[in-house]
């Protein structure tokens, strides 16, 4: 499975420095509200992977929070739900559409069963900063980014 692969890629590596992580699956039919576990008073990174006929795809590589350069603290997203939980679930993707609307409308379109999302959170590192080492190692390791990540 690629969760278990996902875990002893060189290209993740950096992922096991973060104990505090967990995971869920996101059928189109469900309420991603219902269904996300991701922490709503934490910052961090979480990849999306696609189940589409048997098959699997790392499609998403995203964040939420950074960190304030002259406080040198993490500011976790306070509006909606807050934290990660409210960046996977209200946060826009396909045009100004929350996720938990454009999601299952995307995985209708291109036939995915489901979503497995997998959620870190980053502790004192930047968010961004680890999100763009993912995004960079991603693009180095297959010559582009998640499918998902090049869509505005």
């Amino acid at each position: 499975m690629f969760v278990e692969t996902l875990n002893y890629n060189a290209m993740f590596d950096l992922l096991n420095e973060y104990p505090n992580n967990g995971s869920f699956k996101f059928k189109s039919t469900d309420s991603l509200n219902d269904v996300c576990n991701a922490p709503t008073n934490k910052s961090g990174v979480y990849i999306v992977i696609a189940f589409i006929g048997g098959e699997q795809e790392l499609i998403y590589i995203g964040r939420s929070g950074k960190k304030d350069k002259k406080k040198g603290v993490i500011v976790h997203r306070k509006a909606g739900l807050g934290g990660i939980k409210d960046r996977i679930v209200n946060g826009h993707q396909f045009g100004k559409i929350a996720r938990k609307r454009s999601w299952p409308l995307e995985m209708k379109k291109n036939a995915i069963d489901h979503l497995l999302v997998l959620w870190y959170d980053t502790e004192n590192d930047d968010p961004v900063v680890v999100e763009h080492q993912l995004l960079i190692e991603y693009e180095i390791e297959f010559g582009r980014l998640p499918v998902w990540n090049k869509v505005k």
